[in-house]
Formats: C-alpha cells, sequence, structure tokens
C-alpha cells in the first residue's frame, strides 16, 4: 500500500504575495507555502510581523519564506521587490497582488491627498506588480512546474460591483482593479499567462475591524451576508491557493466572489 503523501499542488513554485504580513495577504502567504510554494512576503513597516511569519511559514515544513520590504505605490520599491525576490528563487512563478488600504471619508470631506493614497497603493500598485510579474513570466520562458508561464492574482472587493457610499476612493480602485484584470487577461491569455481576482466581501481583518469586533457591529454586518457568517482570511486563501494551481488551468480572466452571498443583494429577499 503507497503511504506517500500527496504531492503538493505548488511544489516547485515560487510566489510573492503584496501586502503579506497581516489579513488576507498573511492567509495567502501562508496557503501558498502549505502547498508547496516559496513565499516572498512583501511589507511596508513593521518588519518583525513579517519576519515572524516567515518564520513560522519556515517551521511549518511546506515552501519556504523570506520577506521583502516595497511600497507598490512605488516604481523603484516594486523594481526592487521583484528583484529581492528573483535574485533569492531564481524566478517567480505566481504574483498575488494583495495590497491594499482605506483612507475613508464622504466624497465632500475627501482629501487629494486620501484620494492619492488609496489610488496608488490599490491601483497604480497592481499596475506595477501586474507588469513586473509578466516582464519575469516572459523573460525566463516556461518551466516544468505548471502548465501555465505564469500566474497574477489580484485581490479586489465585492466593491467592483456594490457601489459604497463614504468610501468612493477604494471603490473606484477595485473597479479599475476590475477592468486592469479583464484587459491583461486578454492580452496575456495567448502567452500562457493566467489573470483573475478574488473578490472577497466581508472578512475579519484590521482593514475593517469596526465593522465586526463588537457582537452589535457583527450582527449589523451579518444582515448583508446570506450565508450568515463573517469570513475569515482562510476562506480567501484557499480560493488563492486553487487559483495558483493546475487545477484552475483553463481559468483566465473571471473573478471569484468569496462573499458568502453579498452580492446577491440579500435586502431583495423579501422583495426589497
Amino acid at each position: 500500500m503507497n503511504t506517500q503523501p500527496a504531492p503538493k499542488r505548488l511544489a516547485g513554485q515560487n510566489a510573492l504575495v503584496t501586502g503579506a504580513n497581516s489579513g488576507i495577504g498573511e492567509g495567502i502567504a501562508r496557503e501558498l507555502a502549505a502547498e508547496g510554494a516559496n513565499v516572498a512576503v512583501n511589507y511596508v513597516v513593521q518588519p518583525e510581523t513579517a519576519e515572524a511569519i516567515c518564520d513560522d511559514i519556515n517551521k511549518a515544513g511546506g515552501g519556504k519564506a523570506i520577506a521583502i520590504q516595497g511600497d507598490v505605490s512605488k516604481e523603484d520599491d516594486v523594481q526592487a521587490m521583484f528583484a529581492g525576490a528573483i535574485k533569492q528563487f531564481g524566478t517567480l512563478d505566481i504574483v498575488c497582488s494583495n495590497a491594499g488600504i482605506q483612507r475613508d471619508a464622504r466624497l465632500v470631506d475627501m482629501t487629494i491627498a486620501q484620494w492619492e493614497q488609496v489610488i496608488g497603493v490599490n491601483l497604480t500598485g497592481a499596475f506595477l506588480c501586474a507588469r513586473a510579474a509578466a516582464r519575469e513570466f516572459t523573460r525566463r520562458g516556461m518551466r516544468d512546474v505548471s502548465r501555465a508561464l505564469g500566474k497574477i492574482i489580484f485581490t479586489s472587493s465585492v466593491h467592483q460591483e456594490i457601489p459604497w457610499g463614504g468610501h468612493c476612493n477604494y471603490a473606484t480602485t477595485k473597479g479599475g482593479i476590475m477592468q486592469l484584470m479583464e484587459s491583461i487577461a486578454q492580452e496575456l491569455a495567448p502567452r500562457k499567462i493566467r489573470v483573475n481576482s478574488i473578490c472577497p466581501g466581508a472578512i475579519e481583518t484590521a482593514i475593517n475591524r469596526k465593522a465586526w469586533d463588537t457582537p452589535q457591529a457583527a450582527a449589523a454586518l451579518e444582515k448583508l451576508i446570506p450565508f450568515g457568517r463573517i469570513g475569515v482570511p482562510a476562506d480567501v486563501a484557499k480560493v488563492a491557493a486553487w487559483l495558483a494551481s493546475d487545477e484552475s488551468d483553463y481559468i483566465c480572466g473571471a473573478s471569484i466572489y468569496v462573499d458568502g452571498g453579498m452580492t446577491l443583494y440579500p435586502g431583495f429577499a423579501t422583495g426589497g
């Protein structure tokens, strides 16, 4: 009887996850490593947190992890981040463009700084990382670890579809990511580069702590979720690992909603 463990889905592959020192990005980094990928854990500040995550991953016995600093809104930082990851691993096979911020305000109160910061990280950062990924995949050619030349996975949001008053800068970036993803998926598919997005709904992370960290807030939020619970980073991370694997090899240009049904507009379940 064969008692050998099944091979890990991402064995031999190398990944970069931006914004990976907390929340959804951390969950994705841990899940990719558990599936066998070596992972570059990107952070901007708090290097000790990123190093602690890497230590955990390295002790777990899956893929190896390194911490790598970089602000995705800055072109030079992105180039240095990719160069550092490639120097360490040799190349990259998977790039998860996850880094994102919120700077919330009503339209009439929103400053140009709040607008530009969110656009810079969430949308310009996604463009810069996707461009660097496509350049690296094309440079090194096919490898025998995957049927695809490379995989780019964006973390978008249900707010690429659902308007969000008081958060127009954030929602605008997510709508932009949808068109960015679909446009480059169309462009890159002939090169066997797969580009997709994951669109989380309400997930328990620091970025939206006020929305779920009291029983009253959680109960109000759950009214927007037909499935009746708030998500956790692992819900998103498992989808990311699947999208990075050959199990999803024919999926390209897709937005996958991980939202417990939030985009079903539950207010209309009883007639609106």
